[in-house]
């Protein structure tokens, strides 16, 4: 079984399974994600997909989207 780890080449992990989530109107710069087989998931920047993969634990990922649900990160737009 590979090594999965933070900052790995995202090319590794392949293509399938990769999602946008958050795309939008921005000239196609957004985030892509993928759920792995542990339940953490892989997140990288589409116009960069052979660029480094940011690996979260679900909880990570739970904390984060919950709060960005409460504005906690609202601080990072605008």
């Amino acid at each position: 079984m590979k090594r999965i780890y933070n900052g790995m080449p995202a090319a590794e992990l392949g293509e399938e399974g990769w999602h946008k989530p958050w795309s939008g109107g921005n000239g196609g710069n957004c985030v892509e994600t993928m759920k792995l087989s542990d339940g953490r998931v892989a997140v990288r920047q589409s116009a960069d997909p052979d660029g480094p993969a940011l690996i979260y634990t679900s909880g990570e990922i739970e904390a984060f989207i919950q709060g960005a649900k409460a504005g906690k990160a609202d601080f990072l737009v605008g």
